[in-house]
């Protein structure tokens, strides 16, 4: 999953080169996991910190060198410190385990892909969320599962990368079998959980589940998701505007997110910005920026949604799953139903 996250993938990523070889210093033995904290250590070799010179001057026009000056009143002028999109290569690792964690426990697939770059849109009719696959999506460099909208999309980001400014775009993600009751009323609604996590990246400006705000323009009997039983006695529904939640609970339909990134704030035309001694100056910014955060942003996105589903998953287990004694509830995990019991007769038999 890291291979996908490195710079230096392609002429529209960063030019920077990092292996970013992962080496696991404890929490795993013998290729299974011990139940201790699994530490990954990934070295940076590829740093110029010169290029950032000029930064320790001047603000940088939208990025967060400014707000953690006001803030901190020191900043970390190298690399951008914690704004820098660095620091989500923990997240890839983390996300990994998760991925692992929810294919063995519940055959939970995550997947993302680039749905727009700048005005370069892919239609939602065109990608088939039940067959889409990783090979579709890593087909080209800028992870798009359509190679004729892709090469659109890497002219877009071509155009921008030779003038030296930036674009941005949308990722779609989709997470396929995800067990239904995920997910709490109220404040911990799964899609709350879900927007918290994806609006947490760098660079991310917008969240959309389902319908989104398309769905705003509908009226009720359009937007409505029907339910039905399929072949198997199962509870589905028709249709998924609703993007596989409803009340804030996972309703066993595929999630299906977008998350919009904006355009890398770090671009070497000529701004106009201020000192950090509060004068009006120009700055032209040096170093190696991603044209387009997106493509990179795919395997960012992917780690966040799983990392979620996990947590919600191991939450549900101890809410639901350890004391099960409502019979009016489909038995969990293959096993046979009971009869009533009360809760104190339940805990006596686990």
């Amino acid at each position: 999953m890291h291979n996908r996250w490195r710079p230096g993938q392609s002429r529209i990523t960063t030019p920077r080169k990092e292996s970013d070889t992962c080496k696991i210093l404890s929490g795993v033995g013998q290729g299974s996991t011990l139940g201790t904290p699994i530490a990954v250590s990934v070295p940076n070799t590829d740093q110029r910190g010169n290029d950032y010179s000029e930064m320790a001057l001047a603000y940088r026009p939208s990025h967060a060198d400014a707000t953690y000056d006001f803030k901190y009143g020191v900043r970390a002028v190298e690399g951008g410190g914690r704004s820098s999109a660095r620091e989500t290569i923990g997240r890839v690792a983390a996300g990994a385990v998760a991925k692992k964690l929810l294919k063995i426990q519940s055959a939970t697939e995550v997947l993302a892909y680039v749905s727009r770059v700048h005005g370069v849109e892919l239609p939602d009719d065109v990608v088939d969320h039940e067959k889409l696959t990783i090979e579709q999506i890593e087909s080209n460099i800028v992870r798009c599962p359509d190679p004729v909208i892709a090469e659109e999309m890497i002219k877009a980001i071509d155009m921008v990368r030779l003038r030296g400014d930036s674009v941005g775009g949308v990722i779609t993600c989709i997470a396929r079998n995800v067990p239904r009751g995920l997910g709490s009323p109220v404040f911990d609604k799964l899609e709350a959980e879900l927007a918290k996590g994806l609006m947490s990246l760098p660079a991310t400006k917008g969240f959309e589940i389902g319908s989104g705000f398309s769905g705003s323009k509908m009226t009720g009997s359009e937007h409505n998701d029907e339910f039905y039983i399929d072949d198997s006695g199962n509870v589905r529904t028709r249709t998924n505007r609703s993007g596989g939640i409803q009340g804030g609970i996972s309703n066993g339909e595929t999630i299906v997110m977008r998350v919009a990134f904006k355009p890398t704030s770090t671009i070497t035309t000529l701004q106009k910005t201020v000192t950090r001694e509060g004068h009006e100056t120009e700055f032209r910014a040096r170093g190696r920026h991603d044209p387009c955060v997106v493509p990179r942003a795919v395997p960012m996105v992917e780690a966040m949604v799983a990392l979620v589903l996990a947590d919600q998953l191991l939450q549900h287990h101890a809410q639901c799953q350890l004391l099960r004694f409502d019979t009016n509830l489909p038995p969990a995990n293959g096993e046979k139903g009971s009869e009533n019991v009360t809760l104190e007769e339940a805990a006596t038999r686990r």
